[in-house]
């Protein structure tokens, strides 16, 4: 089943408590998703591991969650590439204890080594997290590979579907407003959204491409690609997502959708439900 949520809280979450209220406060924009961001460190309440896995089951919530920014798998450094594992691992942890299966995770850089070069180690790192995640009881937890949006990371489309190649159980996290970003405003419409569906089916088959991630919001960018989230009240920068949504509809996909515009997330992500059930 599709689903669709915020990336963290929007500004309308207010003071509500977490995770008590998360149910009533997605049921009235009518989301079914929710992911929790641990960019900057899994840093995870005794509360949330007690209440969020029985919450999210019995009102249907989709938990997905994001690893810390700092992970790069790229990393020249062994030991950074090392701790890129354990931050994996801590995530994937985490994950299990909120009742979460996805995991998003970033690619790294390669400014100063070729895009091969990182490639290369990228995968590497990730055939280790893995390993890592298998003897620790953890394999149904699905590490996604994101797009990434600056054009000097790692992570472009056809990157993230090679990462996705070190291991079947992989699903890219496809970041479309990052790619937008990155190609100076590359998405012009569904065309450029079916190519890149298309792509993606190629590579990994209908059934991943049907369960990947998403990631979607606006996005302000410059030469070097992404500069900063906006929202969907934005109309100078892309992409639109009226013509991924026809796409989505049309093969018949069951994506998990997450909205990261900035600070109305919980109302985009509902703009999109909303338009999508028009369909």
């Amino acid at each position: 089943m599709i689903t669709f949520g915020p990336g963290g809280n929007s500004i309308s979450w207010g003071k509500r408590k977490f995770p008590d209220e998360l149910p009533d406060y997605l049921a009235e924009l009518g989301l079914n998703g929710y992911e929790i961001e641990y960019g900057r460190g899994v840093r995870i309440s005794s509360e949330t591991t007690e209440k969020l896995p029985e919450i999210a089951a019995k009102n249907g919530i989709n938990v997905t969650l994001h690893a810390p920014y700092f992970i790069s798998l790229s990393s020249t450094e062994e030991e950074k590439r090392q701790n890129s594992v354990n931050y994996i691992l801590e995530s994937a942890n985490a994950a299990k204890a909120v009742g979460a299966h996805k995991i998003v995770v970033h690619s790294g850089s390669c400014s100063k080594i070729s895009r091969a070069e990182a490639l290369y180690l990228a995968k590497d790192t990730l055939k280790k997290a893995q390993a890592a995640l298998d003897e620790n009881g953890l394999s149904d937890i699905i590490i996604c590979p994101e797009t990434m949006g600056k054009i000097n990371q790692l992570g472009t489309l056809e990157e993230v579907l090679e990462l996705c190649g070190v291991d079947e159980r992989f699903l890219p996290t496809v970041d479309f407003g990052h790619l937008n970003a990155r190609t100076l405003g590359g998405i012009k419409g569904r065309s450029d959204y079916a190519k890149m569906l298309d792509a993606i089916e190629n590579a990994l088959g209908f059934e991943r491409l049907s369960q990947m991630h998403i990631h979607f919001s606006k996005i302000e960018y410059t030469k070097g690609g992404e500069k900063c989230h906006l929202t969907f009240a934005d109309r100078q920068y892309g992409p639109d997502y009226e013509p991924l949504l026809q796409e989505i509809e049309k093969r018949a996909l069951s994506p998990s959708i997450i909205c990261e515009s900035d600070g109305t997330q919980a109302e985009d992500a509902a703009e999109m439900k909303r338009y999508y059930e028009s369909l």
